[in-house]
């Protein structure tokens, strides 16, 4: 798929589009079915988009192996931190209230927003985690072979 033209051009100007569609499923979440986990899959699927047409080594060029466990730590904390907040502001656990206590629900639509955020960034970076060690299995595999067969 590297030396396909039309497919590499109708990919570079894809891509974009589906980030796109996930920002807005993202933001949109609390309003209408969608959120974090289909934003998350939604960013997942253009990254391995690129991945299959440009390439893995492309691909980890732009979002490295190493970004992508980080990235799952950070959305996971940032989940974490906003439900711990609720109860060290005199709450329960992911309660929003406390966290702007004259708006009710702004807290609410805040909260929401962040965690969902953070649902976002855990599920993209462990799909393109998940999809970057099959990959790469791939090719150890495929280079073994190669091996035994020379």
């Amino acid at each position: 798929m590297k030396t396909n033209g039309i497919l590499r051009v109708v990919t570079r100007f894809l891509i974009p589009l589906i980030m796109l569609f996930a920002l807005y499923i993202q933001f949109h979440g609390e309003y209408s079915p969608g959120g974090g986990f289909q934003a998350g899959v939604i960013f997942a699927a253009a990254w391995i988009l690129f991945a299959l047409v440009f390439g893995l080594d492309e691909a980890l060029a732009v979002v490295p192996a190493g970004a992508q466990k980080v990235l799952a730590s950070i959305g996971v904390m940032l989940y974490a931190t906003i439900g711990v907040l609720g109860v060290v502001l005199g709450g329960q656990f992911l309660e929003f209230t406390p966290l702007i206590p004259g708006s009710p629900q702004g807290a609410q639509q805040a909260g929401i927003v962040l965690v969902e955020l953070g649902v976002g960034i855990t599920v993209a970076a462990v799909v393109m985690l998940i999809y970057t060690l099959f990959a790469d299995r791939l090719r150890v595999v495929a280079d073994l072979t190669r091996e035994e067969i020379d």
